[in-house]
């Protein structure tokens, strides 16, 4: 129920913007193509295997495991966020600076063992065709996007005092019980409890923002079908 568990999970599927370091195409070779357009925005086949690099770079997972349906997610997130970038235009909201985000990195570079020293780090960074640089910068635009989501969704959520005592009786305490664990006042996890609620309820309304930013654009994904609204709802 950490924040920051979850905000490192929301930042392995968020995926705007970002460097790719690529080979160079070979004299005739056709490289890139456009993969989707959202409201006249373009993106690019560049775009979507940067996000794949993303992606496994974050989840400690390598590209070469993702399937097509993983790989078909990762661009509906790609509208998603393309979509989101577009509300942030006339949004009021406190950009990341550039030391949050590089404590959300170091917390993703204790995935990898190989990490441990500055050689490691870059050698794995460099797998993925990466910089710390673009990583952060990366990392900043994704703070943003949810800082996005919540200031446009957060204060719309209630949760009573009847919703925590109900999740407590009917989740929380059998939970305990299976654990083999001491009984746990209410008092002691109403916070907590309210807190994993809301985060709850911020998912489901994303999907339900989405859907209707998707319904009000006008989008194109050429040979491919119609995608659905998948976004960044595991939070």
């Amino acid at each position: 129920m950490t924040r920051v568990c979850t905000k490192v999970t929301i930042i392995a599927a968020l995926v705007l913007s970002w460097s790719f370091m690529a080979r160079p195409a070979l004299a005739g070779e056709v490289f890139d193509r456009i993969v989707a357009t959202v409201n006249g925005h373009i993106i690019l086949q560049s775009d979507w295997n940067a996000a794949l690099c993303y992606e496994g770079l974050l989840s400690a997972r390598s590209i070469s495991d993702f399937t097509e349906e993983d790989r078909r997610a990762v661009l509906d997130r790609l509208i998603d966020q393309e979509l989101l970038g577009e509300q942030m235009k006339s949004a009021l909201i406190k950009h990341a600076s550039e030391e949050e985000a590089a404590a959300q990195v170091a917390q993703t570079r204790h995935l990898y063992p190989d990490a441990a020293t500055e050689d490691g780090w870059k050698a794995v960074l460099a797998k993925f065709g990466l910089t710390e640089k673009a990583l952060v910068a990366h990392v900043q635009e994704q703070l943003d996007l949810m800082r996005l989501v919540d200031a446009h969704l957060r204060p719309t959520i209630q949760i009573d005092s009847k919703t925590i005592e109900a999740y407590y009786r009917d989740q929380f305490v059998p939970q305990l019980k299976q654990s083999g664990a001491g009984e746990v006042p209410l008092q002691e996890v109403s916070a907590k409890i309210r807190e994993l609620l809301t985060e709850e309820k911020v998912s489901e309304l994303m999907v339900s923002w989405l859907h209707s930013l998707r319904s009000e654009s006008k989008l194109s994904v050429p040979g491919a079908p119609e995608p659905t609204a998948e976004g960044v709802q595991t939070r």
